[in-house]
């Protein structure tokens, strides 16, 4: 029989650092499991089975359209007494699909059409389990850590994410050393059941610990999503920086389905190579990034948030000359240094993003107190759709560029160079979209409607 709640109106506790880094680990394992989709699984559909680059980058962006069912999942945790089981559903649910989803690949090569089909089925499930999974573990992660500390505990929960992608890509490269589809089955099977067993373990008790800190149900309900979301783009702080958001996880997410292709049309790595490189040199730079900028920006505190421009700024300009230099590479070929040059381009991506979500949290906390949740949400929507069509318009362009010009090279050369214009745009929109006026003036507006 479960404890009765305690009372909205009486602030526990809450979770200390190390419930938030159990949440964390949630997300690790979600970043480990997607991690085998969009990189493993894309590269032998490209490179071994000689398929479009559009086909896998079609499932991805069939995967995170899943997502934008995040708010109904989100809402039936809100309804539900625990969100524990729904984050334990949503990484099997993701688990599962991950497997289906390898079964599927191994197939292409044979039994295309029910490939393709199971492949289809396979992605929405790991859509799902994203979606469910994660909203749910970031809504007890919300409703169990003080104001002050919202800021911090999502910037660590982000890095522990890339790090579960970091480390596993790391391993399944190892173990796919030698590469055979017997031994990609084995080794996906295994990172399910760790994935999996880590979260019953994070989550383990963890919900007894969430503090109330937030208003009582009866007296400020959630409001109707399409007002809220018409109130929220009356205002013009949270306009720009959704068009930010959505410009800049485009340019974010171009590269995510072609970096292994590139490593292996390019560069001749393996499977085996190619996953550990990019995961190691990219993703290990990507935390690097983040991790420099969470200290040196100040984005684990929620006060100098408004102070982060400079950091979002700087992280996109650096991401835009890495993918400049990346086109050097691709026409160039072994002798340039891939892996310093991934390195360079994680870290400019690390960057960007956490100064990112050091700015959303201070324009979500800026805002009127019972909308944080669905500014939130608003937000990730754009997020999920820009990465959607980013990883989409990144391959659809490599097969069109391979169609136009002569030679893979040349082709790899001109997306990049587009990818990096992109990131130069979302840089000039960051102007006027971050830094501390744009909190004070969502601040002001968040006052005036409360008060209206």
């Amino acid at each position: 029989m479960h404890a009765p709640l305690a009372s909205p109106a009486v602030q526990t506790k809450g979770f200390g650092w190390l419930a938030i880094v159990r949440i964390g680990l949630v997300q690790a394992a979600i970043g480990a499991l997607v991690m085998l989709t969009t990189a493993v699984l894309n590269r032998l559909m490209v490179v071994e089975f000689e398929l479009a680059a559009t086909i896998p980058a079609g499932l991805v962006a069939w995967h995170y359209g899943v997502q934008l069912a995040r708010p109904l999942w989100g809402h039936g945790s809100d309804k539900g007494a625990k969100r524990v089981p729904w984050i334990i559903g949503g990484i099997a649910v993701l688990a599962t699909g991950a497997l289906l989803a390898t079964q599927a690949t191994l197939m292409m090569d044979s039994a295309f059409p029910a490939a393709l089909a199971l492949a289809i089925f396979a992605y929405a499930l790991v859509g799902v389990g994203v979606g469910a999974g994660g909203t749910s573990a970031l809504a007890l992660l919300a409703s169990g850590v003080a104001p002050e500390r919202r800021a911090p505990a999502a910037a660590v929960t982000w890095i522990m994410m890339v790090g579960g992608i970091v480390a596993s890509a790391i391993t399944v490269g190892t173990l796919l050393k030698p590469y055979s589809p017997e031994r990609l089955i084995e080794v996906a099977a295994g990172l399910a059941a760790i994935m999996l067993a880590l979260t019953v373990a994070a989550t383990w008790r963890l919900e007894r610990q969430a503090g109330q800190f937030r208003e009582d149900a009866a007296d400020a309900p959630p409001p109707d999503f399409r007002a809220a979301l018409a109130e929220i783009w009356r205002e013009p702080a949270a306009r720009r920086f959704t068009v930010f958001i959505f410009v800049s996880m485009i340019a974010f997410s171009m590269q995510d389905l072609i970096l292994e292709p590139f490593a292996g049309l390019i560069f001749h790595l393996s499977p085996g190579d190619s996953t550990k490189t990019v995961g190691q040199f990219h993703q290990g730079g990507i935390l690097i990034g983040m991790i420099v900028a969470g200290i040196g920006g100040s984005a684990f505190s929620a006060k100098s948030a408004g102070g982060l421009r400079p950091w979002v700024v700087g992280g996109c300009l650096a991401s835009g000359a890495a993918l400049g230099a990346l086109g050097l590479a691709a026409i160039n070929g072994p002798p340039w240094p891939l892996g310093i040059n991934l390195f360079v381009l994680g870290f400019g991506n690390g960057v960007f993003a956490v100064a990112a979500i050091g700015s959303m949290m201070g324009l979500a906390g800026a805002g009127e107190r019972t909308r944080e949740g669905v500014r939130m949400g608003v937000w990730g929507a754009a997020q999920a759709i820009a990465f959607g069509l980013g990883g989409l318009l990144g391959a659809v362009g490599l097969d069109l560029a391979r169609g136009l010009v002569r030679g893979d090279g040349a082709a790899f050369q001109l997306v990049f160079a587009v990818e990096a214009a992109a990131f130069v745009l979302a840089a000039l929109l960051a102007v006027k979209a971050t830094g501390a006026a744009a909190i004070r003036t969502s601040a002001g507006q968040g006052k005036r409607e409360q008060f209206a």
